[in-house]
């Protein structure tokens, strides 16, 4: 997947109103209480992406992380490995999908949410139509591959023959930061082998690479 583009989201009337019993919640009291309990676990699971990012950054590869969990139990985890293992499709979802097959023991993995940092590419979106999954999360969105809703809506086309929930955003700046971050050291690392001043060095770094 391209992650170049990270380079450079009356008061009288209250007495007359029946006292509601704390001890059982309204239909709109629990549904509230089921969509911070949602964020939270998204949250929570994201930020084991972001530290799988951060391990992909440590050994020189692009700072992506996944993971797959089912409700609060984290199944599989993987980052980015195409340089270290040259292999195109090591990319970190398309990784922790299949660790989590493995897992498993299955490859229908209709129970399945994947966490993601970097909005997926077309490889991995297919990835997760095969897999059945439930729902996707993930956190920056990517301008120049992005296939579950800003290249492509994959998740939603009604042509294909599963559909899956995506919820985009979740520690967006956090995964933008760890792009760029790596992106911005791999352009200084460049110029000081070409003997560059940090001057030169920005005007080469300029635009998407």
């Amino acid at each position: 997947m391209p992650y170049n583009s990270y380079m450079d989201k009356s008061d009288d009337n209250v007495a007359s109103l029946p006292v509601a019993d704390d001890s059982l919640p309204s239909a709109a009291g629990a549904s509230l209480q089921a969509a911070d309990g949602q964020a939270e676990r998204d949250r929570h699971f994201m930020g084991l992406a972001l530290a799988q990012a951060r391990q992909a950054g440590a050994i020189g590869e692009v700072p992506i992380g996944a993971v797959v969990a089912i409700g609060d139990r984290l199944v599989a985890s993987a980052h980015n490995r195409r340089e270290v293992d040259a292999d195109p499709a090591a990319h970190a979802e398309f990784s922790a999908i299949c660790a989590a097959a493995a897992q498993l023991g299955r490859w229908r993995l209709s129970d399945c949410t994947v966490y993601v940092t970097l909005e997926p590419c077309l490889m991995c979106a297919g990835l997760m139509l095969q897999a059945r999954i439930a729902r996707c999360v993930y956190g920056a969105p990517d301008p120049k591959a992005g296939a579950l809703g800003t290249l492509y809506c994959v998740n939603a086309d009604s042509r294909l023959n599963h559909r899956f929930a995506v919820e985009s955003g979740v520690l967006a700046a956090e995964s933008a930061e760890l792009l760029r971050g790596f992106f911005v050291a791999l352009r200084g690392r460049g110029a000081a082998g070409r003997g560059e001043t940090g001057q030169g060095a920005a005007e080469r770094g300029g635009g998407d690479g």
